[in-house]
């Protein structure tokens, strides 16, 4: 066969493979036209799915006369003309391929009218010879594209379409989505002559979360943390939920880079990633995500249907994300039980001979320069410490998560309890003897695990305790108590020998206050000895440059202010006690916004414990565990 040029019908239709894959394809090419146009009002009705009628309504700049025929030819756009307008795109369309591929498998017809005509014209196009009638008509400023009979020439395609309910549904999905990414603009969905959508315009903070809450529900946003992070020209904002939040599928998961819908695997590797130590397999992150940065920086003409970019610095921005999350996440309000809140405190830092704590936030501002980071959760609770004496004394940890005002916290209790028992993980296969009515632990694996300090473990307890075996007793033992330990024990070791740090990719710029910045500079040394490299500018801020591995994915703004506030009394250099008081506030505090535990990652901390703190574990059991007595309920047995 020779080698010849398409016809135009054609290569239109070729094209179409790729633009136009569904009714929910036509209704996204022409609302994102609308969007470019600078529409503040679009409003779409479907007839039977949008298989046999879309019509969509602007308000937008419209398109002139003389333009109308062009404007339904192919590679036509008034968006891009050069290659360097291809490389800094800030539009949603830019390939001029959309208008000619629907009017070849459909009847289109294409209305508008400019602000300077006096009059509106039609043009009409039909598939089959693809040519272009031009008629005036009554029309007021801006656009009415119909698309009507979708696929009426191409019958393969035209059966590859599935029910009309499946069809509107995938339509009302992209308006959900493009209503998220579009505050200002009024959103009107009619179907079959029903208004099934309305989206007013919404332009303040609450007008925007009530039209969150419209598309994603009132839950998400009883459990939403509204984020906020820029470093240069990238910008991170949205809503994200807590781990308590999450959901048994992924259908709330919005993601827009400079305004386009993404559904892009390295903003989907970072946000997996955050979610890792906190989500068990089954449950997935809910999030609404808003990447802004210069045109010039990404490269949206990677994917047929826009739906993936390529960023030209990847893995700056894959780490922006992960870390702004992982702040966020870890940034949860801790609040004490409701009496005696500043108390205990106090009374512990007393002890330790260290000042009372003040609040970080009288003292802690986000800068303009650096990375700034906002978090707010719907709720007013604060950092505060438990006190120490209480959990030597057996008392129930004195730490709880929440992220509602009291007044919500109880209506929501039986969800927290039902998702802690969801995400209980299973114990590790272990080899049973055959012999006998009831199946034992094979006598040698026993007589290994006894012979640990804190014995055999056998399960993970709603991800902050293990069930230990030890010779014939069980005993619950305190992960986060264990946590803190072995952090204490390591920040010595950092401190006497040689520090371990980890340089931040995005470093946090602290807006402290001269004062602590002269705190900052005089303890510079010693705090370097723990792996904490603070660098000061300006006279009033500090740069937080390198942490211990611990402090890696916790919010340093809040620990770092509140360590200097401690050390402020201190203007000496810190010896001995000292050093150790330091130490145990500082892994006590990191073991606030330490998550929960995986089975694997508990297994490894009580190995740590047994290899670095093999003789003085003794002394140490009675503040890690607890003896389990299942004496009450065997009598219960035996009373039944």
């Amino acid at each position: 066969m020779p080698i010849r040029i398409l016809p135009p019908r054609l290569a239109n239709q070729i094209a179409a493979g790729e633009v136009v894959e569904r009714p929910a394809s036509v209704v996204k090419e022409l609302v994102e036209n609308s969007l470019d146009a600078g529409a503040t009002k679009i409003d779409i009705e479907l007839e039977k799915g949008g298989c046999q009628l879309i019509r969509i309504r602007d308000n937008g700049c419209g398109v002139c006369k003389e333009e109308l025929e062009l404007a339904l030819s192919r590679h036509a756009t008034s968006k891009v003309a050069s290659l360097d307008d291809l490389e800094t795109i800030i539009s949603l369309g830019f390939r001029g391929e959309a208008l000619a591929s629907i009017s070849s498998v459909s009847r289109l017809s294409f209305a508008s009218r400019t602000q300077e005509q006096q009059q509106g014209w039609q043009a009409y196009a039909e598939g089959r010879d693809m040519a272009v009638r031009l008629e005036p008509t009554a029309h007021p400023v801006g656009t009415t594209v119909e698309v009507a009979d979708l696929f009426f020439n191409t019958p393969a395609r035209r059966r590859f379409l599935r029910s009309e309910k499946t069809e509107y549904g995938h339509i009302e999905t992209l308006i959900k989505r493009l209503a998220l990414s579009h505050f200002e603009v009024h959103f009107t969905l009619k179907h079959n002559g029903k208004v099934v959508k309305n989206f007013r315009p919404a332009l303040t903070l609450a007008q925007q979360e009530k039209r969150v809450a419209a598309v994603c529900s009132a839950q998400f946003m009883q459990h939403a943390l509204a984020i906020s992070a820029e470093h240069g020209d990238l910008k991170l904002s949205g809503w994200i939920v807590e781990p308590i939040g999450a959901r048994a599928q992924n259908d709330i998961q919005y993601c827009y880079v400079n305004g386009r819908m993404m559904r892009d695997k390295l903003i989907n590797h970072a946000i997996r990633q955050a979610y890792a130590d906190k989500l068990p397999a089954h449950l997935y992150a809910a999030f609404i995500i808003y990447i802004e940065l210069s045109p010039n920086q990404v490269d949206v003409n990677v994917h047929p249907a826009k739906h993936e970019v390529r960023f030209h610095q990847s893995r700056l921005v894959h780490d922006f994300i992960l870390q702004t999350l992982n702040d966020a996440l870890s940034a949860q309000p801790l609040t004490l039980a409701e009496h005696n809140e500043n108390a205990p405190a106090n009374e512990q830092s007393q002890a330790l001979g260290l000042e009372p704590l003040e609040s970080s936030h009288q003292v802690c501002e986000s800068v303009a320069r650096g990375v700034n980071h906002g978090y707010k959760s719907h709720s007013n609770a604060v950092f505060e410490y438990a006190e120490r004496q209480q959990r030597e004394q057996g008392g129930s940890p004195a730490y709880q998560t929440t992220a509602q005002p009291p007044s919500r916290q109880s209506s929501h209790q039986p969800q927290r309890q039902a998702f802690v028992q969801s995400v209980w993980t299973q114990t590790p296969p272990t080899q049973f003897a055959e012999d006998g009515p009831l199946k034992q632990f094979n006598s040698e694996q026993a007589e290994q695990k006894n012979q640990r300090v804190l014995g055999g473990a056998l399960h993970l307890v709603e991800q902050k305790y293990v069930l230990l075996q030890v010779q014939t007793q069980l005993q619950l033992l305190s992960l986060s108590r264990a946590w803190e330990l072995l952090t204490y024990h390591q920040l010595l070791d950092y401190f006497q020998q040689q520090s371990i740090s980890q340089p931040l990719l995005l470093p946090v710029a602290i807006k402290a206050g001269p004062n602590l910045v002269d705190v900052a500079n005089f303890h510079q040394a010693s705090l370097n000895k723990l792996g904490l490299q603070l660098k000061t500018q300006h006279g009033d801020t500090i740069i937080v440059c390198q942490v211990p591995p611990q402090m890696r994915n916790m919010p340093q703004t809040d620990i770092v202010v509140e360590l200097l506030q401690q050390l402020a009394p201190q203007m000496d250099e810190l010896q001995g006690a000292q050093v150790e008081a330091i130490c145990h506030w500082l892994a006590r505090r990191m073991s606030a916004f330490k998550p929960a535990f995986e089975w694997q990652e508990a297994q490894q901390l009580l190995s740590q414990l047994e290899t670095r703190l093999a003789k003085e574990l003794p002394r140490y059991q009675a503040e890690l565990v607890r003896p389990v007595d299942f004496a009450t309920t065997i009598k219960s047995f035996d009373v039944e």
